[in-house]
């Protein structure tokens, strides 16, 4: 008799921009209800809303958005997909002063760009008059982006509002759409955009988890995989889990291909990094990495 395989884990991305009075109780009720409901994964709490990434059962993801719902989060943007292992260690919520840190005050819920659905994104991007801008730290664009996409090369999305200094003569007279992950970071980048005079400004509803989800990908204009920040590291069409893994020693996301390098090691070095590390420091990370391995045995 074969035996019965575990259900998959339901992984739940989800935003809402709204005015929370006391972000200090709503972390502890969600606490509690995240232990109670067996979920993994974090939770970030500010005044400004809740953002987040879980995962857990069915029954468990139910119970979080009807909890939500019940706490005033009624316009959640959510996002499903599944994992076969279990890909985060614990269950955490986190008070930050925002929930997307761009450093720079902005007013998402009355002053973003307009939203373009995925099956209308292709159309948009594709205009001689678009530019088109990942907002997204450069590790998640190595992994995929859009065909076209310039990369701001941003290490921390607080970057961003500088880098729209230095390359605004650049979008003079242009239409800008904008994209990232599941769309929370755009809600910010467009609202700043607009704070600046820009007034066609347009980004991607629900993010590239939406488009991988929506569009068929003979009709895709994505390029590689979607960097995702659970333990599958990326995912694909559909929202399959992807061939990349991620590098422990710098946290690039690295292809089949990549891992085949000379200087690839598990957990100690890759191409990207291999320079970047002394003797000791890759001993170190060996013994980090035996140590891994003999607690997943």
């Amino acid at each position: 008799m074969s035996a019965v395989s575990a259900p998959p884990f339901i992984v739940a991305a989800l935003y809402q921009f709204r005015t929370v009075p006391d972000p200090a109780a709503l972390q502890e009720r969600l606490l509690a209800l995240g232990q109670e409901a067996g979920l993994c994964g974090t939770l970030i709490v500010a005044h400004e809303g809740l953002n987040g990434t879980v995962a857990g059962t069915r029954g468990g993801i139910d119970r979080l958005r009807a909890f939500l719902h019940a706490e005033g989060f009624d316009r959640l943007e959510d996002k499903e997909s599944q994992a076969t292992e279990r890909p985060f260690k614990r269950f955490k919520v986190r008070l930050k002063a925002e929930i997307v840190t761009m450093g720079v005050p902005v007013e998402p819920t009355s002053q973003a760009g307009q939203y373009v659905a995925p099956q209308d994104w292709n159309a948009l991007i594709a205009a001689p008059d678009v530019v088109v801008i990942d907002t997204r730290n450069r590790y998640e664009v190595k992994a995929g982006t859009f065909e076209g996409a310039v990369n701001p090369e941003l290490d921390s999305f607080r970057e961003f509002p500088a880098w729209l200094d230095a390359h605004a003569h650049e979008l003079a007279g242009k239409r800008v759409a904008m994209f990232c992950t599941g769309g929370i970071r755009c809600e910010k980048s467009t609202s700043l955009l607009r704070a600046r005079g820009y007034s066609d400004v347009f980004h991607l509803q629900g993010g590239i988890l939406k488009y991988l989800e929506d569009v068929p990908e003979d009709q895709s204009r994505w390029l590689g995989e979607c960097f995702v920040f659970d333990g599958r590291v990326t995912v694909g069409h559909g929202l399959k889990e992807g061939d990349t893994t991620m590098c422990h020693s710098c946290g690039w996301p690295l292809t089949p291909e990549e891992r085949a390098h000379a200087q690839y090691e598990e957990g100690v070095s890759c191409q990207h990094c291999f320079d970047q590390t002394t003797a000791t420091q890759k001993a170190a990370f060996r013994d980090r990495q035996r140590l891994y391995d003999a607690q997943a045995t």
